[in-house]
This record gives C-alpha cells, structure tokens and sequence, in this order.
C-alpha cells in the first residue's frame, strides 16, 4: 500500500515516496506495546486497594474503617496519607524521570530509552509482587514511575518516526489503545485474582506488570533505531541511516526524504536556546494549546475513573465484586471509543475528533450535574 510524505520547502510541497510496509507495521505495534505498561498500572493499582487481604497487610487503618464503618460512611473509608502515597509515589517518579528522559532519548537514541524504561519497570514489578513491607511498595512503586516516564516519552516519538506520513495519526494511535487494553487487562485480572483463596491474589495482580514490561524490554533489543534518531546522533558517514530509511519506506528512492532529514537535523542544531525561542510571540498561541488542552483534558475528572474505578464504585455503595465488574465494564468501553478513534482519525482528522469528544464530555457532565440536583 503506497503513500507518500510531504513537507513544505520553500519551492512548494515535496513528496516522498514509501509504503505501509509489514516491516514499518510489526515495528510499529511492538513499540506501542509500551503503553500497555502505562495502562497497566493504571487500572491495577485501584482494584489491588480495593481488596481486602491487600488493605489488612499493608494498611490495617484503612482495613479496620473499612470493615467497621462501612454501613455508617460509605465515603471516607479509604481516606489515608499512607495508602495515597502508595498510589501517587508512581506518579511524581513517572513525573521527574520525564524530565530527564528527553535527554537520554535526544542523545542515545529511541531504543535506550525504551530499554532503561523496560527494565525498571520489570525491577517494580517484581518488588511489588513480593512486597513483605510497605517500603517495599513504595520502592517498587517509584521504579514503575522511573520506568513509565522513559518509556511515555520514547514511544511515541519513535512510532511517529517510523510511521509513513499518511497513517501515522493511525499508528501513532495503537500507543493510545495499548494503554486502553492495559487497563481493561488489569480490570480483569483484578476480578480473577480477588477469588483466589488464601488472600494472595493481589500478588499476582502487581507482579503481572512484569509482563507488559518484559513485551517492551524484548521488544527494544530487537526492533531497530529510527533513521532521525540516527541522522540526529550524528552518526558520519550516514550510510546506516539511508539503510534504515529504505528499508522503513520499503522503496529505494529515499534521497529527497533523506537529504530533508539531514537539513532539518542541522537547523535544530545551530538553535542555541530552543525554550527562549518557543516563547517568542508568534509561538504562544501553540504552545498555549500544547499545554492548556492536555491540562484540561485532566481536569475533566478522567483520571479519577480510570484510577480509582474499584473504589470509586465501592464509596458509593457496590460490592467488591461489584466494584470490580464495574471497572471491567468501563474499560471495555474505554477500549471500544479508541477503536473507533484509530478508525477515524485519518479519515475524519484530529480536529473533529477533538470537538466530538468535546462535546461528548459537555453532554456527560450536564447529564451529571442534573442528576446531582436531584
């Protein structure tokens, strides 16, 4: 299937030749595999803290108000710093090794970064499955975040590398719906493991994270590098590089394609202060969307569903089989709507998809706030 890239250059629109190659699609779905670590985590980590022999382990407090409040309160049972640092430790590491992640892609390349992410994420995993103490959760919980800001920033850069111009948007997307059936696989496994007798269940819910990790750890060793992140390494003489390119783009005419990337590694290079020049004034309106949209996508509220759905169904007066149902029920749909988006996003843009989900959020949360007057 034959598509080609374009670029703007100062003589019109220049138009690079290349297929959806089995190559570019194979490579593409084994990196995108690394949002099932995202996703993974996050629905487990909400139905692990739903259970009871986990709460009595690790957090008697929240156990006990649970067990002897529970008819009085059903809203303040998990209120607890202890069991709020456990959950949120993943998070503010996944925070700080973003930040340091940006480096470690830009100058060892995609696949390093990938493979350090892996890795500490597999360290996490098995520490939290064999967690005897609470300092170990949180170890285990700090080595998952460590593990998921490498991997959320290497990912998707290298599928959008990889990917030919015309399905990129749909490629890119299998990151987005790998986290989606990361989070319904946890949801399930969730279910199942709070049957097992004994009480051990939760173990096999934390160290199953092993399992995605190992995907993307395996999958990094062998996938190759990207020809920009080989051109941008400054790998001379960049035979390699023109390789790599006409073996992604599955054709042999890949100068033009090739000698754009080159140009364009150069300029981003003679930039001596890129963060001062991205505030210039006619950068802000898109550094404004870049940021407000993500932000207010997370002040929607999303989060909280996808986090805590176990608990959030149980507060308000479910079982906790129930609860965990629940929280499988929202997952399939989760995973339904990204299918759907992958469907469309070349066909219909990424701008109608955004106001469809716009206006999908305004409608929810109209038919919430209606509900809570009464």
């Amino acid at each position: 299937m034959a598509t080609v890239g374009r670029v703007l250059s100062g003589e019109g629109i220049t138009e690079y030749p290349g297929k959806l190659t089995p190559f570019v699609t194979i490579t593409c779905i084994v990196a995108a595999m690394g949002g099932l670590i995202f996703g993974y985590d996050i629905g487990i980590s909400g139905g692990v803290t739903s259970m009871d022999s986990f709460l009595e382990k690790f957090f008697r407090d929240v156990y006990k108000e649970r067990i002897l409040n529970s008819p009085k309160n059903q809203y303040c049972k998990y209120n607890s710093q202890t069991l709020t640092m456990f959950t949120s430790s993943l998070y503010l590491a996944a925070l700080v090794s973003s930040l340091i992640a940006s480096t470690v892609t830009r100058k060892l390349g995609r696949r390093p970064s990938m493979l350090l992410g892996g890795m500490l994420f597999c360290s996490g995993a098995i520490i939290n499955g064999f967690a005897t103490a609470l300092w170990m959760l949180i170890l285990g919980r700090l080595l998952l975040g460590f593990g998921i800001g490498f991997t959320n920033q290497s990912v998707p850069l290298y599928v959008s590398e990889m990917a030919p111009y015309r399905y990129r948007g749909g490629l890119n997307f299998f990151f987005q719906l790998s986290i989606t059936i990361g989070i319904l696989i946890a949801n399930v496994v969730n279910y199942f493991t709070s049957k097992i007798k004994g009480g051990w269940g939760w173990r096999l819910s934390l160290g199953g994270a092993i399992i995605p990790a190992l995907i993307i750890t395996s999958g990094s060793i062998i996938l190759p590098d990207t020809p920009n992140s080989m051109i941008e390494r400054g790998q001379d003489p960049h035979e390699e590089a023109k390789i790599q390119l006409r073996r992604v783009r599955g054709v042999e005419d890949i100068e033009q394609e090739f000698q754009d990337l080159v140009a364009a590694s150069e300029a981003s290079k003679q930039l001596k202060h890129p963060w001062k020049n991205l505030v210039q004034r006619k950068y802000r309106p898109h550094l404004c969307m870049a940021i407000l949209i993500p932000f207010f996508q997370q002040l929607t509220g999303i989060n909280v569903i996808m986090f805590y759905a176990p608990l959030f169904f149980n507060s308000i007066g479910f079982e906790s089989e129930s609860s965990l149902m629940s929280a499988v029920i929202t997952g399939s749909w989760n995973v339904l709507a990204t299918v759907v988006s992958i469907y469309g996003i070349d066909r219909w843009g990424r701008r109608f998809l955004f106001f469809m989900g716009g206006i999908q959020m305004l409608i929810c949360q109209k038919l919430k706030a209606s509900q809570l007057k009464k």
